[in-house]
């Protein structure tokens, strides 16, 4: 596992840093395999027959309100008006009864606490979900009025808009901000804003994190841990 470390550049001072700014879901929240099973079953209750892996290829790091004209070009036709309230009544309902938090993140936000960064998550998803992620995992005491949504802003990762917008409530020049992301769509959006990218490398690959722009990878908020406490 130590060998899926990469560093691109010595980023490992933590000095240089004022900000910690967070994804939420996959970085925060063990979410992703739960939303893309449930979108995979309403996909193919509508015809559009996609496993939980290919969802996952098609449209993780999207909002999936920004999808849904992908979504009905692949289909041939429009949606039908409740698709996607049902889809979030069930998605919803999953989180509730099978989310869990990413391994170790506790533990990181605990000993970040006591260091001077400040914190903040900066996620493409709505806010509703948002804030139910972070209920779900008691999470949201760690940043308290930080949290900043897609909802937020007019355009969604990979535009740089929420972090952008993170930094400048925080206080904090992009420049001296570190991003934690697991997804090429959230490493374009962070290293647009100016910042520095992690990439979380439980779940995906490596190598498109890095050629996104991540200036290093780690497998484990351990990992984390030794690079900013």
């Amino acid at each position: 596992m130590k060998q899926q470390t990469q560093q691109a550049n010595s980023a490992r001072i933590p000095a240089r840093f004022e900000a910690v700014l967070f994804d939420c879901d996959g970085v925060l929240v063990d979410s992703e395999p739960i939303a893309n099973r449930v979108l995979a079953e309403h996909l193919t209750a509508v015809g559009l027959v996609l496993t939980s892996a290919e969802v996952e290829a098609q449209f993780v790091g999207l909002p999936l309100v920004q999808s849904i004209s992908r979504i009905e070009g692949l289909l041939g036709h429009a949606l039908p008006t409740s698709w996607y309230a049902n889809y979030q009544r069930a998605r919803d309902l999953a989180l509730r009864e099978e989310l869990r938090p990413v391994a170790g993140i506790h533990s990181l936000l605990d000993g970040l606490m006591t260091q001077p960064y400040k914190l903040a998550v900066a996620s493409g998803a709505e806010r509703e979900k948002l804030n139910l992620n972070l209920q779900l995992t008691r999470l949201q005491s760690y940043f308290r009025d930080k949290t900043f949504s897609g909802s937020d802003v007019a355009h969604s990762k990979p535009a740089p808009d929420v972090y952008l917008l993170a930094a400048k409530q925080l206080g904090v020049n992009p420049a001296r901000c570190v991003v934690i992301e697991d997804t090429v769509t959230g490493t374009l959006a962070g290293v647009a804003a100016g910042m520095t990218v992690w990439g979380y490398a439980a779940r995906t690959s490596a190598e498109p994190l890095l050629a996104a722009g991540a200036s290093q990878v780690f497998v484990h908020m351990d990992e984390l841990a030794a690079l900013l406490v």
